[in-house]
């Protein structure tokens, strides 16, 4: 199983970045991970536009699920005419997305460029070599953490959370942990919705994860601190998402 980064920043980009979002392949199959502002480009430079067999968006925040819109617009519309493939969604994201749609040129619905799901959390689903296990996260709209497995590697997502025993359940024993670390640890009062670098460590520590990578980083931020913060609490690797890293997850 790969993943890429196809958005790595926090809440906002830094110039000629993307906000968060993965592709996942396997086999010759891909699923995308939550699409948030520049996704769709960047899934371009490393696959076809519509060699995808599943979204999943973790929750309604416009960083995770702008480009959703944009991506429905290209299913909908391309003279390919690609036909439609599951769309998981966390609860209150079609919410969100559909009211965007129907402003824009009538009553369009996701349901015309996709198969769309609810997907609540302690859902199984399955998609080519994919078995996807949501989990509650804890973070200020309803949230899904995502594990995604396949032929014995197993990914981890936590999306947006803050600390929470459901995120360390998910990625238990994960060969690689993609974690949200929006903060660092001298950030003042924090509402706990999202981890700092070191919470993030401490998770991945806790769920017995191979490697960790850290994303959702503010671009203000110092990375290298990030890096560090979450290092003193996971001895493990410690990589940093950048936009267009790719990283072989492991397994058979």
């Amino acid at each position: 199983m790969e993943l890429i980064v196809l958005g790595s920043h926090g809440t906002w980009p830094s110039a000629g970045g993307a906000t968060s979002g993965h592709l996942v392949r396997h086999d010759g199959h891909a699923i995308l991970l939550d699409l948030g502002t520049g996704t769709v480009a960047n899934l371009q430079r490393h696959a076809g536009l519509f060699e995808v067999d599943a979204v999943v968006i973790s929750h309604s925040h416009p960083d995770h699920v702008t480009d959703l819109y944009t991506y429905y617009m290209a299913r909908r519309f391309s003279p390919q005419c690609p036909p439609p493939i599951p769309l998981y969604l966390a609860p209150k994201v079609l919410d969100r997305v559909e009211p965007l749609l129907s402003d824009d040129s009538g009553d369009m619905k996701l349901a015309q460029a996709f198969d769309v799901r609810v997907a609540e959390p302690g859902h199984e689903l399955e998609a080519g070599p994919f078995r996807v296990t949501t989990a509650d996260m804890a973070h200020s709209v309803p949230t899904i953490g995502v594990r995604v497995e396949a032929d014995g590697a197993v990914l981890a997502y936590t999306a947006d959370t803050g600390p929470t025993e459901h995120a360390v359940r998910m990625a238990r024993d994960a060969d690689l942990l993609v974690s949200e670390a929006t903060w660092q640890e001298d950030e003042g009062d924090r509402p706990p919705i999202h981890l700092t670098a070191r919470e993030a460590g401490e998770l991945a520590s806790a769920a017995g994860a191979g490697r960790v990578v850290l994303t959702h980083i503010r671009p203000h931020l110092d990375r290298n601190r990030s890096r560090e913060e979450a290092a003193g609490a996971f001895h493990g690797d410690v990589l940093l998402a950048e936009d267009g890293l790719r990283l072989d997850v492991g397994g058979a």
